[in-house]
């Protein structure tokens, strides 16, 4: 189920933007209305990424941890504190700069303010899957992102009916689909207290006998001296994420036209796609890998990690494959324009793509066993590096330099993210956050 609706979470946004790519174009090649559109989703998927993903892993690998130590209390006081922080201060920084950001980065007043919603919205969806996935239910987690898409492509599809008509109307289902998606956290409340009836927490017991005061310090210090190093060294690895996917578009937007972002834009979403289905993988991987380290060993965890990064590897082999026999024609028709693109470019972000997803699944095993911080530092690194490449003129073509850029970011991150999680101890998650 958690595959389904991710799954269908990618196809749907690609549906998503093909349909706006339709409504919004003038002559066959892609509009400024397309590409600001292009731009507010570019630039909230890094904030919320930065801000809101850190929570998530973090609830996700603790409630896992707890869970195979026999441990089922979990403070949340201190997580919600954390992600109420952090939407108060996007909040502080984002309404001083209304007319900045609506003059002169989203073009529209409507956007502006669908920015701010949906991003001050997507703190509870954020939560509410961290949440759902540490406890394992991820055919909820599953739902809970269909909906979200569902809803985001239903206000696509009014405007392409004719019940509404224009950018805004379009681009309103981005702040409206978090909301929708929050659908399912009573049914995941409801689920959750019919198993705590039916297995009372270890902990309840636990804290009344002579341990108790040893328990308490324990979970107490998990969550509030280490969730919150944990939750920054997650949002520098998101930041890195994010600027692997959008710094393209957003340094072309402001180096170039304003129709050139949105054939970037087009290209990257070959690799969009995948990730947001990788998410199923992720999600999982991340409880999956802290229960093995905690319960099973170390044979146990390198097994599962070896076996997502040749299911990926193979998966990449055959979009690679895909894109050099038909790349050009596919993305013409769905996304209606003439640009001529290149199949061997196509192919390289395919590569790059399937090296991003097995940087993903080293990521995900490295904070499993504590290496948070030292991951951080290689995704900033290799950010940094790509942001520095797109600002050069190395490759004068900036939709090959993305390509090639691309690529070769997530090489680096690749090796250097394998390196890292072969180095780390086998126990190292016993002691981690």
């Amino acid at each position: 189920m958690l595959s389904i609706g991710i799954a269908s979470t990618g196809v749907l946004t690609l549906a998503y933007f093909a349909i706006a790519g339709h409504l919004l174009d003038r002559g066959g090649r892609a509009s400024p209305q397309y590409s600001h559109l292009d731009v507010l989703w570019s630039v909230m998927f890094v904030i919320i990424s930065v801000i809101y993903r850190p929570i998530e892993q973090l609830l996700s690998r603790t409630i896992a941890d707890h869970h195979a130590r026999g441990i089922a209390a979990l403070p949340l006081r201190v997580p919600i504190t954390i992600q109420g922080c952090f939407a108060l201060l996007f909040l502080l920084v984002a309404l001083p700069l209304h007319g900045e950001l609506s003059a002169h980065v989203f073009h529209s007043e409507t956007l502006y303010w669908i920015f701010v919603v949906g991003i001050v919205a997507y703190a509870a969806s954020y939560f509410a899957r961290g949440w759902l996935a540490g406890h394992r239910y991820f055919a909820l987690y599953g739902a809970l992102v269909f909906m979200e898409s569902v809803s985001r492509i239903a206000f696509a599809l009014a405007a392409a009916v004719g019940i509404t008509h224009g950018q805004s109307a379009i681009a309103i289902g981005i702040a409206a689909a978090p909301f929708v998606s929050l659908v399912v956290v009573p049914a995941a409340f409801a689920r959750h207290a019919a198993r705590e009836d039916r297995a009372p927490a270890a902990t309840d017991a636990a804290l009344e006998g002579p341990a108790a005061e040893g328990i308490e310090e324990a979970v107490s210090d998990l969550s509030i001296r280490r969730g919150g190093g944990f939750a920054i060294s997650v949002s520098g690895i998101q930041l890195a994420e994010q600027t692997l996917l959008n710094a393209a578009v957003l340094t072309i937007a402001a180096t170039s036209g304003p129709k050139l972002p949105g054939i970037v834009f087009n290209v990257l979403l070959i690799t969009r796609a995948p990730l947001q289905l990788f998410q199923a993988i992720q999600t999982s991987l991340l409880p999956h890998l802290a229960g093995l380290e905690a319960t099973e060993g170390h044979a146990a965890f390198a097994r599962a990690v070896r076996l997502t990064v040749l299911a990926i590897a193979g998966f990449a082999l055959a979009v690679a494959l895909g894109l050099l026999a038909i790349g050009p024609f596919v993305l013409h028709h769905v996304f209606h324009n003439n640009y001529p693109y290149a199949r061997l470019g196509l192919a390289l972000i395919a590569v790059g793509m399937g090296l991003h997803l097995s940087a993903g699944a080293f990521n995900q095993a490295a904070l499993a066993r504590g290496q948070a911080a030292h991951a951080a530092a290689l995704w900033l690194l290799a950010a940094a590096l790509f942001v520095g490449w797109m600002l050069t003129p190395a490759v004068g073509n900036e939709v090959l330099r993305t390509e090639v850029g691309y690529a070769g970011a997530a090489a680096l991150l690749a090796i250097s993210l394998a390196a890292l999680y072969r180095r780390g101890s086998p126990t190292a998650s016993a002691s981690a956050a």
